[in-house]
């Protein structure tokens, strides 16, 4: 087939996971209504963006994989035959926590995991004292719809995860994400920030030749001081970089979008970058710097 359809579920989220995981399973049927074959949650959708304090007790907010919100999803992806990708805060093992994006496909299997691989550590996105960066690599799951790249909020500032994501033949790459603003910064950085969020994976698209959609929360968080306001803004882009569907900064929405693969044929045909690439003099792109 020449065409798949995804959908970004942007999400307000509520305190406890019960009521986040009823909202998702609402917005999962509502998307297959709608026609959707993929459906995106948010980055950690199961509860409040823990992660702006540091906190031993909150670890208490993992969960194993596969685990009681795993099974959910698979549930829900099974009930509506759609492939669902979802974002949980995973426990390994006692002592080892991951950020993970699941994928189940339409029969509700999960396919597998990938483990977000940049940690951020900045003022209230403190991930690093709760996430062991991950180990599985940069994934991509063949399904019957597409084929799925996933990687994870802080993941949308890097080139390369994005190109290793497409070069294994991802046909569109989700990006759940937490980002906001700060409340005191809004005025001053907000609108800059935000378009460079938007701007720096709108980039990956074109470059990689293949959609991208970011899928992140709305609200106001408080876990400590002013909290954090996400943005919402979850978008779909073309290989263009056009934006094909757009939220808005404050509501919650569901984005269904068709993507052509046939424009991903041309636009790879008429910008031959991954034919250009210069492989042989890449080497050190894997240096810390290249002095």
């Amino acid at each position: 087939m020449d065409h798949f359809t995804i959908a970004a579920v942007q999400m307000k989220i509520a305190p406890d996971r019960e009521t986040n995981l009823a909202k998702a399973e609402a917005a999962i049927a509502e998307a297959a209504k709608q026609g959707a074959q993929v459906v995106c949650l948010p980055e950690l959708f199961t509860g409040y963006y823990f992660c702006q304090k540091e906190d031993i007790a909150l670890f208490d907010l993992a969960e194993p994989i596969p685990g009681p919100s795993e099974d959910r999803l698979g549930a829900a992806a099974k009930k509506n035959k759609v492939v669902v990708v979802g974002s949980l805060f995973e426990k390994r093992m006692p002592g080892v926590y991951h950020n993970t994006a699941t994928v189940h496909d339409a029969s509700g299997n999960l396919l597998g995991l990938y483990r977000k691989m940049h940690i951020p550590d900045d003022p209230l996105f403190l991930e690093k004292f709760y996430f062991t960066p991950g180990d599985l690599g940069f994934k991509v799951f063949p399904t019957a719809a597409a084929k799925v790249g996933t990687l994870v909020c802080w993941d949308q500032w890097y080139p390369e995860a994005a190109r290793l994501t497409a070069l294994q033949g991802a046909e569109v790459i989700f990006y759940p994400t937490a980002i906001g603003w700060h409340p005191r910064e809004k005025v001053e950085f907000g609108e800059a920030q935000h378009s460079a969020w938007e701007t720096s994976m709108r980039g990956h698209a074109i470059a990689n030749g293949t959609y991208v959609c970011a899928v992140n929360r709305v609200g106001h968080e408080v876990i400590v001081g002013e909290g954090l306001e996400f943005w919402g803004g979850s978008f779909v882009s073309d290989p263009f970089g056009r934006i094909l569907k757009k939220g808005s900064t404050d509501k919650e929405e569901i984005l269904v979008v068709t993507c052509d693969r046939k424009l991903m044929e041309d636009v790879r045909r008429n910008w031959p970058f991954f034919r250009d690439r210069r492989i042989d003099a890449y080497g050190s792109i894997t240096k810390r710097v290249a002095d």
